[in-house]
């Protein structure tokens, strides 16, 4: 995994943590309209970075795939193919 991969993929789970724990918050809070602002920030942003992340490096679940392409990561090169590290 590349340095830009691992970086994306931190910056997306920060961000789907984060809706989470807004979203989690709101269940005991719903009248408050600055956590309901943030949640939907934050789930907008894991949105985009998840877009961004899968058009770079492909589907991050093996039920994201779409069309023709639902193998395609079959192709990559499985952990124990890979050399060094």
């Amino acid at each position: 995994m590349s340095n830009e991969q691992e970086m994306l993929l931190r910056r997306l789970s920060g961000a789907q943590f984060a809706a989470w724990e807004t979203h989690m918050y709101l269940d005991t809070h719903p009248n408050d309209t600055v956590a309901l602002e943030a949640n939907r920030k934050y789930h907008a942003k894991a949105m985009e970075l998840r877009k961004e992340y899968e058009s770079k490096y492909g589907p991050l679940n093996h039920g994201d795939t779409y069309g023709d392409a639902r193998f395609e990561w079959v192709k990559d090169p499985w952990p124990w193919e890979r050399t060094g590290n």
